[in-house]
């Protein structure tokens, strides 16, 4: 794995990182590996990614990016792309030297490869939540046992969480064939959110790590903020759509540190929601009428075994149980990023371990509780190797701790108690100054209702 590039023949064609800026278009995309200049236009819509990572770091040098997603045989690919040129003031800065020494060292020790049996364990858990739960409902009237099944369910669901984020990160079973059965079973049929919506939406995450306007992870307005920066309406390049920060909005961003926990309990009909639009939409979306049939499996079973409870108050509190269980993980989700570093603007790949690493929260817990986290308590482990199957993060930890304290890069790692604590405290700020703003937008009926004599 290369870490500065050779030297080239005068004869060489050269352009400056300033042209290369230039380049950034849809129908313009042009990127820099290792200093040598690619041509991705066409590329970018088949890109198995998606064409988001490549349009949100277009006009750069995406080294760093490139060798984090990608294995080292997918270099050889690249040549169809060269264009002729190289960049004339490539350069590579020390932490990015040792990034590439750690990706360098974890590739050569196998640690990509080897996954362990996570993933056999995980489906056997899996297996067994789901059959309790069913089985609770059909063979037993005890109306608590139900309850308890609902809560099962959301277990379930975690789990299969765990298995759609892994497997959209690498290959999780023996084929690819494999590995996509698992994705569809795991995610559209049972868990009923569409995994192509997942990869859409997780791949612009990692690109784009808490920009404000690029990740969409940031993006919950009109429930919740995490910056006074969203007060100026910004546009969300990955919705294309501007965010208008209204009366409505403000009321609700107000009080979202109080909102924040009941909301997660049913944040789950929002990725309902957003699997749905992104399959009924006219983006390309790889194997659109195999998700789609995966959720109408999901919307059949589901119905028909809440359908079988006795009554109506049961087959609320089941679903209530179930998404309010699986809340967990949409609050595990924001823990990681909530209370880190954000900013306004296009992600850089230049700086790939400082966004990362800014943008990011560890969870401090036992190896025995690695289950609960399901990888994300390594958050910034993840973000900087993205490839590296979660049994390995806990190994590679100490080296990231190192590489860190060594380029004065921000590490950091809070208790699970600890992290829901930052996160409200910033949700809390937030709304302390939605309040006060200077120049208030019109108060709508709401607004004037909860606010009249303070």
């Amino acid at each position: 794995m290369a870490v500065l590039p050779d030297t080239e023949p005068t004869s060489k064609k050269y352009i400056s990182l300033e042209e290369l800026k230039k380049h950034n278009k849809r129908d313009d995309l042009w990127i820099s590996i290792h200093g040598k200049i690619y041509n991705v236009t066409n590329w970018a819509k088949h890109h198995p990614g998606g064409d988001l990572p490549l349009l949100n770091l277009a006009g750069q040098d995406v080294t760093d990016a490139f060798l984090a997603y990608h294995p080292i045989n997918a270099s050889k690919y690249l040549q169809n792309f060269f264009n002729g040129y190289y960049l004339s003031d490539y350069a590579v800065s020390e932490v990015s030297k040792d990034y590439r020494k750690l990706l360098s060292h974890f590739s050569s020790i196998g640690l990509f490869e080897k996954k362990g049996h996570g993933v056999f364990f995980t489906l056997w858990f899996m297996v067994i939540l789901f059959c309790a739960s069913v089985y609770g409902v059909f063979f037993n009237d005890n109306p608590f046992v139900h309850l308890g099944c609902g809560g099962l369910m959301g277990l379930f669901w975690i789990q299969s969480g765990w298995i759609g984020h892994d497997s959209g990160h690498y290959q999780i079973m023996a084929t690819k064939g494999f590995t996509r059965f698992a994705q569809v079973l795991s995610g559209n049929c049972l868990a009923g959110i569409s995994i192509a919506w997942w990869k859409w939406n997780h791949n612009a995450h990692h690109i784009a790590c808490n920009s404000l306007d690029f990740d969409p992870d940031l993006q919950h307005m009109p429930f919740f903020v995490v910056s006074n920066k969203f007060f100026n309406s910004i546009t969300s390049y990955f919705y294309d759509r501007k965010m208008n920060f209204d009366g409505f909005t403000r009321f609700l961003v107000s009080y979202q540190h109080w909102t924040f926990y009941p909301v997660m309990c049913f944040a789950r009909l929002n990725l309902f929601a957003q699997s749905f639009i992104l399959l009924f939409s006219k983006r390309n979306v790889p194997n659109r009428v195999q998700e789609l049939l995966g959720l109408l499996v999901f919307w059949i079973w589901y119905p028909l075994l809440v359908s079988y409870l006795p009554n109506w108050s049961e087959r609320i509190l089941f679903v209530i149980a179930s998404f309010s269980v699986t809340g967990i993980q949409h609050v595990q989700f924001c823990l990681n990023h909530f209370s880190s570093s954000v900013y306004l603007g296009h992600p850089s790949s230049s700086e790939w371990v400082e966004k990362q690493t800014n943008g990011t929260l560890d969870v401090k817990c036992s190896p025995w509780m690695d289950w609960f986290h399901g990888g994300l308590q390594f958050q910034v482990e993840h973000h900087l190797f993205p490839r590296m199957p979660r049994n390995h993060l806990r190994t590679v930890s100490p080296f990231v701790k190192e590489l860190c304290k060594k380029h004065n890069v921000p590490y950091h790692c809070v208790s699970f108690w600890n992290a829901n604590v930052l996160t409200i405290q910033t949700l809390r700020n937030a709304a302390l100054l939605a309040r006060n703003l200077s120049n208030p937008i019109p108060k709508n009926l709401v607004w004037e209702a909860v606010n009249t004599h303070g």
